[in-house]
This record gives C-alpha cells, sequence and structure tokens, in this order.
C-alpha cells in the first residue's frame, strides 16, 4: 500500500490553494470572455465575413475563367482581334437591340 501522507508544511498548501485559485479565476475569467454575447456576435460575423471572403474570392477567379475564355475567342494568340468571329456578335448585337427599340416604341404607341 502506498504512503499518502502529506508531507507539505500548511504554508506550502496554502501557498497551492492560492495559486489554483489565481487559475481558476483566470479560467473563469476566458469562460465569461467567450460565452459574452458580443464576443459571440464577434465571433459569429467573423464567420460569416470569411465566408463572404472566400466565396467571393471563388466567384471572383471564376468570373476572370470565363473573361478569359470569352476573350480568347475575340482575340488570337498574338493580341490581334479575331474579324471573323468579332463582326456576327456585333451583328447580332444590333439587332437585339433594335428589336427591344423597335417593341418597346409599340408598346408605347
Amino acid at each position: 500500500m502506498a504512503d499518502t501522507a502529506d508531507t507539505r508544511t500548511p504554508a506550502e498548501i496554502e501557498a497551492d490553494i492560492r495559486r489554483r485559485r489565481e487559475v481558476l479565476a483566470e479560467t473563469l475569467d476566458e469562460i465569461g470572455v467567450r460565452v459574452h454575447p458580443k464576443t459571440l456576435v464577434g465571433d459569429a460575423k467573423a464567420k460569416v465575413s470569411a465566408n463572404v471572403d472566400h466565396t467571393l474570392g471563388r466567384a471572383y477567379v471564376q468570373v476572370n475563367r470565363v473573361v478569359s475564355d470569352v476573350r480568347a475567342q475575340f482575340v488570337d494568340a498574338e493580341g490581334a482581334p479575331r474579324l471573323e468571329r468579332i463582326v456576327p456578335v456585333a451583328l447580332l448585337a444590333v439587332g437585339v437591340v433594335g428589336l427591344l427599340t423597335l417593341s418597346s416604341r409599340r408598346r408605347r404607341g
């Protein structure tokens, strides 16, 4: 059977208790800060902000990729415009704008 006798002096025991109380008080202060409503709201806002930043970053990369792909359709490797692709798209755009203009005039009249 092990000897369980405490060989510390009463002053050492009191010092240990005092240190333990200080550690517990510090821990309780940390817990109080962590569960405070302002801290919880701040943490939630930070998580939402991080998720929004991540989502926006992914969207930005995707948009850049699409723009690069579209640009590659209308510009050759040397940076010169590809007229065989630009002219039909421009004519189509003019046609759509013309149809929209005509349809809006007919509604007013």
